[in-house]
């Protein structure tokens, strides 16, 4: 493993920031530190770097327990969440910054600058100063100057947070995609779970200090070990009264969670679900979200409200109108145990896998219910 960190604790008086932390990550892989604000993500990031030192454990970065060595002898770059580029310094300056602290030949630094100016798009930009920049344009300078020195290990913290949708959406796609031309160790913080599930290698859910999982980016979203990770991942709904719910045999749960990829609505002269409709429960349309690509339709079944995505190209649908209700699957959750169910009247059809699409799409391609 190339960053281990065994039994790491720390605390900010009377603030238990990390507790009893464990984790590894391999050479060469992209990784992201996911969870809410105060789970203690940037804590571990900063005690990786040396920029925060641990109460007890180890912190070992390629097979050496770097504890009592100093940041800049970690060999580790560090992107901030504001990026912390010297305003008074030009982009060329910025990226040379750390090559100049080191002494380097001046023939050496403008080659290695032109190569990172080269890799992060920024060629014929190296004149102009930070705010000059697109946001987008000064990531890419915090980045150049992160590499600058050939780190080890790439350390970025909330990388996308100041930059608007549309700019984060492209950025993330260009970081993998430099990260793994690289081939550097890289760690991010994100609280966002689409960032993390589109950007990373491995995702470690982090929780009041602890991790609930780590996994790759399918497993963490498909196969939730925790409750929280079932809750936090996904954009979930919480049903209680369970026992309403068609097609699921009682347990001993605490309560449901029902993601909206579980659940499928229909009218009831939907031809496509001629097979199946007996094993619907009717529901009522109570709100409809317009989501851009799709809608975010909120449905009451037998006074338990259940969320769905709905095509655009579906034929239109209004608030109070009566619909067919289906829920494929549910997480289970008993203590902070998740157990994975499918409705077993499906589950008996075989239509809780790849025949279930079979019923999603008319011989045009669009859903016609």
């Amino acid at each position: 493993m190339y960053i281990e960190l065994k039994n790491v604790n720390k605390r900010f008086g009377d603030f238990q920031a990390t507790k009893d932390i464990s984790l590894d990550i391999e050479k060469g892989q992209l990784v992201a530190l996911l969870g809410p604000s105060g789970s203690g993500k940037t804590t571990i990031l900063r005690m990786i770097a040396g920029l925060e030192m641990p109460d007890s454990g180890d912190i070992v970065i390629d097979g050496k327990r770097v504890n009592d060595i100093p940041p800049v002898q970690r060999r580790v770059g560090f992107v901030f969440q504001n990026y912390a580029l010297f305003r008074y310094m030009t982009v060329y300056d910025n990226i040379a910054f750390g090559l100049d602290i080191k002494k380097m030949d001046k023939k050496a630094i403008k080659a290695r600058v032109s190569e990172l100016l080269e890799l992060t798009e920024l060629t014929g930009l190296e004149k102009r100063y930070p705010n000059e920049l697109s946001g987008g344009q000064r990531q890419r300078v915090a980045f150049a100057r992160a590499l600058a020195p050939e780190p080890g290990l790439l350390l970025l913290d909330e990388p996308f947070a100041a930059i608007d949708a549309k700019v984060r959406k492209e950025l993330r796609q260009w970081l993998r995609e430099m990260i793994h031309k690289v081939g550097i160790t890289s760690i991010f913080v994100t609280h966002d779970q689409d960032e993390a599930v589109e950007v990373a290698d491995q995702i470690i859910v982090t929780n009041n200090g602890q991790i609930e999982q780590s996994g790759t980016p399918f497993d963490i979203y498909k196969l939730p070990q925790t409750a929280f990770v079932a809750e936090f991942v996904g954009n979930p709904v919480f049903v209680k009264n369970y026992n309403c719910l068609r097609g699921f045999t009682d347990g001993d749960y605490d309560y449901y969670i029902i993601r909206p990829e579980f659940v499928e609505a229909f009218k009831s002269d939907n031809i496509h679900f001629k097979e199946i409709i007996d094993f619907s429960q009717k529901g009522i349309i109570k709100d409809i979200m317009f989501c851009g690509n799709m809608l975010q339709v909120s449905i009451d079944v037998a006074g338990q409200e259940v969320v769905t995505h709905r095509s655009m190209e579906r034929r239109s649908i209004s608030v109070g109108e009566e619909m067919n209700v289906i829920i494929y699957r549910v997480f289970a959750v008993s203590g902070n145990e998740v157990t994975l169910l499918e409705n077993s009247f499906l589950k008996e059809m075989d239509l809780t896998g790849r025949n279930r699409e079979k019923y999603l799409y008319s011989d045009d391609g669009y859903f016609a219910g």
